[in-house]
């Protein structure tokens, strides 16, 4: 055989190696885990900016919003999930589909810009959800709340998109301790977890939502920065999200970094590895 032949050979062999892999890790986000890079500070303190996570794509079956997005700007790929899977949307349902509870920290889409949103699931098909003064109240029930402290961070530029975190005891200088009150809230099914508030805002007092059928109502745990379920979607927010928006279930930090990139190593958060989520 020329070397030519077995040089070529070479060529195709590696180009399938390649496709193969390509293959195999398409399937493998599709079907189970999909990676998740926390760009804003609407989960703290539960969830850090610079946080990196697996979503488990099982823990509530498969919909249109399970097959990825591609996206790729410097080479005009814009591939939505819909344009894939757009055959499994519009009827509100799931394939193997399983029940969130209240309380899990979900991944879904927005159910207008088709975004990839996280935020706590606070309202299930039923529920009326309501804030009074900045107390979440749930079918009529004020959630339990403890003293949880302070929450305190730098000022400083944060995360690739270098945004400034919001702080209670503003102005605060660079450099500064950006401070907010920290409480403990449980769910009526016992999920505790931790609340930020910085002030007096719109949204800690409410009208009542009743949820409707076959959606969901969500809400960040940095309470005054978070755009969620309190906002309609008219009005710029999220509004109910439906079933089959949907994406999966996060459930523990792999990795964490607090710098502009997770190649400096330097910002590594080591306390943040393999962290479960709660």
């Amino acid at each position: 055989m020329s070397s030519e032949g077995t040089f070529g050979g070479a060529i195709i062999e590696t180009i399938k190696t390649i496709v193969y892999a390509l293959l195999i890790a398409g399937v493998f986000r599709t079907v189970f885990f999909q990676p998740f890079w926390i760009p804003s500070g609407s989960m703290k303190d539960t969830l850090l900016i610079g946080d990196f996570l697996f979503v488990n794509k099982m823990a509530y079956g498969y919909s249109y919003a399970s097959c990825p997005s591609i996206r790729i700007q410097r080479l005009g790929i814009d591939i939505d999930a819909k344009d894939i899977c757009g055959w499994m949307r519009d009827d509100n349902s799931r394939i193997m589909g399983g029940e969130p509870e209240r309380g899990d920290v979900v991944v879904f889409r927005h159910p207008v810009t088709g975004s990839d949103y996280i935020k706590r699931l606070i309202g299930l098909p039923g529920d009326r959800i309501q804030m009074k003064d900045g107390v979440l109240q749930i079918n009529g029930e004020p959630v339990q709340l403890e003293d949880g402290g302070t929450f305190a961070e730098v000022m400083a530029p944060q995360g690739p998109e270098r945004n400034l975190p919001r702080c209670e005891n503003g102005p605060v200088g660079q450099g500064g301790t950006c401070e907010k009150p920290r409480s403990y809230e449980t769910l009526p099914n016992g999920v505790r977890h931790a609340v930020l508030n910085i002030g007096d805002f719109r949204t800690d007092n409410t009208p009542v939502f009743t949820v409707p059928p076959g959606q969901y109502f969500f809400m960040g745990d940095n309470r005054d920065n978070s755009t969620d379920s309190r906002v309609a979607q008219t009005a710029g927010g999220v509004g109910f999200v439906d079933y089959e928006d949907l994406i999966g279930r996060a459930d523990r930090i792999m990795f964490s970094s607090a710098g502009r990139s997770m190649l400096f190593f330097w910002t590594w958060r080591s306390d943040r590895y393999f962290k479960a989520i709660e």
